[in-house]
């Protein structure tokens, strides 16, 4: 991978996690202007199903950010594009749809058969 496609990649990252950024900013500025009591009780569990939901939502975007920084690292060390099983480069194709993958195509396929296998037993 050129220097001009780390920098790409970089950019993408970096774009994504200030994304996920601004968004859970705003998530909790609406919890805390919603922090309203109602008094029907349908309102009020409709209201914390709702909430639930978003922390969940905001839970997985935390685990994210966690993997993006993780990827941001990789292309300071240089590692960024390499399969972490095989060592050989993942398709740009792959990073552009998924740039955080650590795995190529065929790694995280094989990775998947292993986990359905253990799954079923």
């Amino acid at each position: 991978m050129n220097e001009r496609q780390r920098e790409y990649f970089r950019a993408k990252l970096l774009s994504w996690k200030d994304e996920i950024l601004r968004e859970s900013k705003l998530t909790l500025q609406a919890l805390q202007e919603e922090n309203v009591n109602h008094p029907d009780l349908a309102d009020r569990a409709s209201s914390e199903t709702d909430r639930a939901i978003e922390l969940r939502a905001r839970d997985r975007q935390r685990k994210l950010i966690s993997k993006i920084d993780a990827a941001l690292q990789r292309i300071e060390d240089n590692t960024y594009g390499y399969c972490e099983e095989t060592g050989e480069p993942i398709s740009l194709k792959r990073l552009e749809a998924r740039p955080i993958a650590t795995l190529s195509v065929e790694a995280q396929e094989r990775h998947e058969k292993r986990e359905k296998v253990y799954r079923d037993e």
